[in-house]
């Protein structure tokens, strides 16, 4: 397995060289889950250039996230993933600083199935986000992310995991 998700690891990160270059931004994280394991995020955002639901309150919006997350621990062996989203904004009106909040469901691959105590059953799983922050003029973005990965009951055991994040976007 562990072979696979190198393989997969490296396609990706060869593909993503292409795909950076067409992407909208950057976004780092810095995060944790309940039992303190540290979560790193490198991800690439590709805005869908789509707007619904205009008015004087706001716009819905949205994004594809690719991303891979680093899980750091001392009790555990460190852990990877790489997780792909589309994920819904909407974006309150502003005029210069816009606050938005967020939510998504995507997919994710674990390296291993076992993150602190908590037992995945399959490396694939599912990613469930939400979350809120501000956009800057442009297009800098800080928030706030909490992220469930679980399998959805597809393989026991289903423990499933969360990440609470502070995030930034570096626009290109």
């Amino acid at each position: 397995m562990k072979r696979l998700f190198c393989v997969a690891a490296l396609a990706a990160a060869a593909m993503g060289q292409v795909a950076v270059a067409q992407a909208d931004g950057i976004e780092f994280s810095v995060g944790h889950t309940s039992q303190s394991t540290m979560t790193y995020r490198l991800g690439a955002q590709f805005d869908w250039d789509k707007s619904w639901l205009q008015s004087d309150v706001g716009r819905l919006t949205g994004y594809w996230d690719a991303a891979y997350t680093y899980w750091d621990s001392d009790n555990f062996k460190d852990n990877h993933s790489l997780s792909f989203s589309p994920v819904f904004v909407y974006e309150f009106a502003g005029n210069s600083v816009k606050p938005y909040i967020e939510a998504g469901i995507g997919i994710s691959a674990f390296s291993n199935t076992q993150v602190e105590d908590n037992k995945l059953g399959s490396s694939f799983n599912f990613e469930d986000r939400i979350g809120f922050g501000l956009r800057f003029p442009g297009g800098h973005e800080v928030g706030i992310r909490a992220t469930h990965y679980s399998n959805a009951g597809l393989k026991e055991p289903n423990d499933g995991i969360e990440s609470y994040a502070l995030h930034y976007k570096l626009p290109f």
